[in-house]
């Protein structure tokens, strides 16, 4: 099939002609319609959605005016106005000292009190407290607060030995930097909240870092002894004072009894004493009786009567082999009695 291009450029004509009655005839009738579509386009791009946990600062003309709270919110569309969605519930976090894991040592190395040379790492965890002062007061909200960390963790730093910086004083030294931190934000009206801020890591330079770590087990070592001394003290103390006052206890028991005891036969003997005052001839016979019925049913006795109480002989304990005792003829034994 060959080519022909005076055809195709007659047809070509043919039809770029139609589309231009076309448009003349149903321009006019289209022009209103597009406008219209285009300007609702314009007035529904100023709708926007606050999320939760945010908040919208509206400027007019580049000057803020107002802040909306999540929701579904309305600002005229631009050039008028524009809104910027901050989130103020999110928690962010700037690391210093380091950047995933990797040391950088311009920012982690400082010279303490006792001019010793520690590594020191650090999380800050902060939020946006004020919509408009994160946006509009600092060009780079979160290096300046990578920078006034570290002037703060310095400031502090410096002014403690490193003992207390790696060992003593960790909580100290995160408490103060975090206070410092969060006036030199405030001061350059930041619109950021400090929430928390850790200290990573505070080491001593790779060189020396096995030395440090040996006086620090042996500190350890020595303060583990001294709490289980402590632990015993704290055992046997209170076991031997229970035993004391068990023992105190058991004495003062034993010094009532006997005192009660000794006052029961005191009482005893004078009541004795005044019956026997009463009628002294009678109690001493009862008494007397009394003490020889106690006495003799516990022993043998032998009765003899005549002319036999002047010998010695039935009077002698003699027993035979089998326990029957041998009396001379005469002599009778009476039955025991109570």
């Amino acid at each position: 099939m060959s080519y022909n291009q005076p055809q195709f450029d007659q047809q070509l004509g043919r039809i770029l002609e139609q589309a231009e009655k076309w448009v003349k005839k149903y321009m006019s009738r289209l022009l209103p319609v597009v406008l219209g579509a285009v300007g609702l386009l314009w007035l529904a791009s100023g709708v926007y959605v606050v999320e939760p946990g945010h908040k919208g600062v509206v400027r007019t003309f580049g000057k803020e005016t107002v802040r909306t709270e999540p929701g579904l919110n309305y600002r005229y569309p631009w050039p008028f106005q524009q809104v910027d969605v901050v989130s103020v519930d999110q928690i962010r976090r700037i690391e210093v000292g380091f950047r995933a894991g990797q040391r950088v040592n311009e920012e982690a190395m400082m010279l303490t009190g006792d001019e010793n040379i520690v590594e020191a790492q650090m999380v800050v965890q902060y939020r946006v407290a004020d919509p408009s002062k994160y946006l509009f007061r600092l060009r780079d909200p979160e290096n300046t607060l990578r920078g006034a960390t570290e002037v703060a963790l310095r400031s502090v730093v410096g002014g403690m030995t490193i003992d207390q910086v790696m060992i003593e004083e960790r909580a100290r030294v995160q408490e103060d930097t975090r206070a410092f931190v969060q006036r030199l934000m405030d001061d350059y009206q930041s619109g950021l909240a400090i929430t928390e801020l850790k200290l990573q890591a505070a080491d001593p330079p790779d060189q020396v870092r096995d030395a440090f770590h040996d006086v620090v087990r042996a500190r350890e070592d020595r303060e583990k002894l001294i709490n289980q001394a402590r632990g015993y003290q704290a055992d046997i103390v209170p076991k031997a004072r229970g035993e004391a006052q068990k023992i105190l206890r058991e004495a003062e028991g034993y010094r009532e009894q006997r005192v009660l005891l000794a006052t029961g036969e005191a009482a005893r003997f004078l009541s004795v004493l005044a019956e026997y005052e009463k009628a002294k001839e009678v109690t001493r016979d009862r008494l007397h009786l009394e003490t020889i019925e106690k006495i003799l049913p516990d022993i043998d006795k032998i009765v003899v009567g005549g002319d036999l109480s002047q010998r010695l002989l039935p009077l002698l304990p003699l027993n035979t082999g089998g326990g029957e005792m041998l009396r001379p003829a005469g002599i009778t034994e009476l039955p025991r009695t109570r």
